[in-house]
């Protein structure tokens, strides 16, 4: 499926795995050099809570933190593998922190998420001085955390990089039986190396999981309520901590927001209505400006786009590196990044002109690579590709009834003629997962919990704004507000309309009216 992942156009970059292809990316930069110290001791504050006997020694566990780079302090600290056995194996989480700027105005920490499945939160701590404002910067310390299974934290592992390589350059047509079946047997062997690299971990990096770990990092944290902004996929994690420890909730920022009610084939259903709906405005955007590449109207344009991707399936362009051609699925990767941030529609512009004009797929090839956090040396910095999987397999069963995905497969191609047949029959790689799915969709309320910020874009093409309108009317004490725009996520790429109402909430608790539109 179509996977949000966060997207600041200065720092990080967002995912879209496309069962054959896929899309991502993170940047970023630091300040003053921090020095060691220990963290508080959670015996001395009220933090820990109410919780079970066996899993006291890791809530009141002390971790050590050390500079690592400028400004910034790290540390790891200790989890169960699996909370229904929390005295047997045990993994560790890395954590990073940038502390508050102006410590005698300090509030507490302000734990942070990137989305995926699969964002580096310490990888994100890169970007912090680009995506929060100075204010929030000076009264937080600003916590980002790779949650079980992704970068860091004794990652999933399955392909080489050279057989990722292979992967998301491959070009299958599921349209056909042959191609289901050749998707199948892809699916069979990566979830058969997955199991075999990664091992027993595999079956316990679901988000229900890491929401436990979270309150762990809480109270390490030494705070009594968790302040948090989550960003995409980190909306469900937060809708999900807030559902299971409401007493617990501080300042919560739910942005770009997943809707915990729906299914997969909902969840895909709705990505892909909105990339095509995103598509459109991007072609309009262009076809208004200079040099576009797409002519005549919107939906003549739209079609040009749809015809390349259909000539690229048998024929791929060359590009300035010999070896790697722009195939179907790399160009596919290449055209949606740049939806997912409208001030990238100008280097779409460009890598379509190049491709469709020149026949020259470098530019393209570049985004996609981009978006995959593929270093030109072709190593991957990152472990995006297999955690957004096997987190998705966990948290979503899936009908893979033939039957019932040729129907969700015309669906997808009524919605989205130009990206419905990709993101269609999805449901065959996690029908071959090597665990089952523990996890199971249903709307959240968080009875009792302090207000709850949720931010939607009415542009999102990765978490449809009305996932948004969904989640804020489920949570009881939800607080939706709208930006009115293109692209995925609000804060720290909008406006400051936006950036005011949650840095006020964060720094005086103050949400604004519910329904306000910036």
């Amino acid at each position: 499926m179509l996977s949000p992942r966060r997207v600041v156009v200065s720092a990080l970059v967002a995912v879209v795995v496309i069962l054959g292809g896929v899309v991502w990316v993170a940047r970023g930069s630091g300040g003053p050099v921090a020095q060691p110290t220990a963290s508080p001791s959670v015996e001395a504050l009220p933090v820990v809570g109410d919780v079970p006997k066996d899993l006291r020694r890791f809530y009141e566990q002390e971790v050590e933190w050390a500079p690592c780079g400028e400004a910034y302090e790290c540390a790891r600290v200790e989890v169960p593998m699996d909370y229904g056995d929390p005295t047997g194996a045990t993994i560790t989480l890395a954590v990073k922190r940038l502390p508050a700027a102006d410590p005698e105005r300090r509030i507490g920490s302000l734990v942070t998420n990137p989305g995926g499945p699969g964002g580096s939160g310490v990888a994100f701590m890169d970007s912090v001085n680009v995506v929060f404002s100075p204010a929030v910067l000076g009264a937080y310390d600003v916590v980002g955390f790779d949650p079980r299974g992704v970068g860091e934290s004794q990652p999933v592992e399955c392909l080489s990089d050279p057989e990722l390589d292979a992967a998301r350059a491959a070009v299958i047509d599921t349209t056909t039986p042959e191609g289901r079946d050749a998707l199948r047997a892809f699916w069979q062997k990566t979830a058969t190396a997955c199991e075999e690299k990664t091992g027993e971990l595999l079956g316990f990096v679901d988000t229900a999981s890491v929401v436990r770990d979270l309150d762990i990092l809480r109270t390490v944290l030494g705070d009594a309520k968790l302040d948090y902004l989550g960003f995409s996929y980190g909306t469900a994690i937060g809708a999900d901590y807030a559902e299971r420890f409401p007493e617990r909730v501080g300042r919560l920022v739910l942005d770009g927001a997943m809707d915990p009610a729906l299914g997969y084939a909902d969840v895909v259903y709705g990505q892909a209505e909105a990339f095509e709906t995103a598509l459109r405005s991007y072609v309009a955007s262009c076809q208004a400006g200079p040099d576009c590449p797409l002519t005549t109207d919107v939906d003549t344009g739209v079609g040009q786009v749809q015809r390349f991707l259909e000539l690229l399936a048998g024929s791929p362009l060359q590009t300035t590196t010999a070896d790697r051609p722009l195939t179907q699925s790399l160009a596919l990767s290449g055209i949606l990044l740049p939806l997912y941030s409208d001030a990238y529609w100008p280097i779409l512009t460009q890598a379509l002109t190049a491709a469709m004009q020149n026949q020259d797929g470098s530019q393209l090839l570049y985004l996609a690579d981009l978006s995959a956090d593929r270093e030109p040396e072709g190593v991957y910095s990152n472990n995006s590709w297999e955690a957004i999987t096997a987190v998705s397999c966990l948290d979503y069963p899936v009908n893979a009834d033939p039957a019932a995905m040729d129907v969700e497969a015309e669906r997808l191609r009524t919605v989205s003629p130009t990206f419905g047949q990709f993101l269609a029959y999805g449901e065959i790689s996690c029908d071959e997962w090597p665990v089952p799915a523990t996890g199971k969709p249903a709307p959240v309320s968080a009875d009792g919990a302090a207000p709850i910020l949720v931010i939607g874009t009415t542009g999102d093409p990765a978490t449809p704004y009305a996932w948004a309108q969904s989640l804020a009317g489920q949570l009881d004490s939800g607080v939706l507000l709208t930006y009115q725009g293109e692209g995925h996520t609000a804060y720290g790429r909008s406006n400051e309309c936006v950036q005011d109402a949650v840095d006020v909430y964060l720094l005086r608790g103050d949400v604004p009216q519910d329904g306000t539109v910036c």
